[in-house]
């Protein structure tokens, strides 16, 4: 029995290498996964049977949310999209917070956004961070035909620029919930400014910390892998939060600003 590495964790194989199958290929095999392969729309560590049980039994889908999924699946770029039991996470967690007035960073094509804009009040407010008019067009799409895009407030420039707006607009602190889902090299950038917008006892939740294993293989030094890296390994630390890290999706970091 031998030993290799899981996303960071320790696993035994009770397997016997195969003369000349590839250790990936077995690795596929015995596990579902590799490090390196795109597993950023299906919560990871399950295989194929038991996933689809877990949805069976606790995915309470909607039309509108279906055929997002469905439509973004074409793109080129589908990985970006968020899994429907992170969508389904996320909208439990507005509701357990009373949220009012979030920011996401990372729109794509809406799905997220939309998750969390049903689950708000009437009264509720996204602030929608994105730089892409083509994806987000799908979203403004969505959101019309779901009744919400009357919560949603969208701004089409660097993630960066808008927050540095807000806080320059005297609101810090007034945000209930961050979700923090784009460009991973800026990821240090949007955390650092969402403490400062978010009100004391608000959530950050942080997307793709796992990043598809990448992280917790030490060889691997691509930008956007050491910058996730290098933020995981700060908020392990960081006094100003309570922690969390959970492996739903690709991945999600929960941090609780502290008082």
């Amino acid at each position: 029995m031998e030993e290799y590495p899981r996303h960071g964790a320790q696993v035994a194989l009770s397997c016997i290498l195969v003369p000349g199958v590839s250790l990936k290929a077995q690795m596929r095999a015995t596990l579902g996964f590799w490090i390196g392969d795109n597993m950023s729309n299906k919560t990871l560590f399950l295989h194929d049977q038991l996933y689809k049980y877990m949805l069976s039994v606790s995915l309470r889908d909607t039309d509108i949310l279906n055929r997002l999924r469905e439509e973004t699946s074409y793109d080129r770029m589908a990985e970006m999209q968020i899994s429907p039991e992170q969508g389904q996470f996320m909208s439990l967690l507005m509701k357990l917070m009373g949220a009012i007035k979030t920011l996401e960073v990372g729109v794509y094509t809406g799905y997220s956004s939309l998750c969390v804009a049903l689950a708000l009040p009437p009264h509720g407010r996204v602030v929608a961070c994105d730089i892409s008019e083509e994806w987000t067009s799908v979203a403004r799409r969505y959101w019309r035909e779901a009744g919400v895009s009357t919560k949603v407030e969208l701004y089409l420039a660097p993630a960066i620029t808008t927050m540095d707006k807000l806080l320059a607009d005297g609101q810090a602190d007034t945000f209930d919930f961050v979700f923090i889902d784009a460009d991973k090299e800026n990821y240090d950038g949007y955390y650092e400014r969402s403490l400062r917008l978010l009100r004391s006892g608000g959530l950050i939740v942080i997307d793709n910390v796992f990043w598809s294993g990448r992280v917790a293989a030490p060889q691997v030094m691509d930008k956007d892998t050491v910058a996730i890296r290098a933020l995981n390994d700060k908020l392990q630390k960081d006094e100003r939060i309570e922690l969390s890290m959970i492996p739903i999706g690709d991945g999600l970091t929960l941090a609780l600003k502290r008082s």
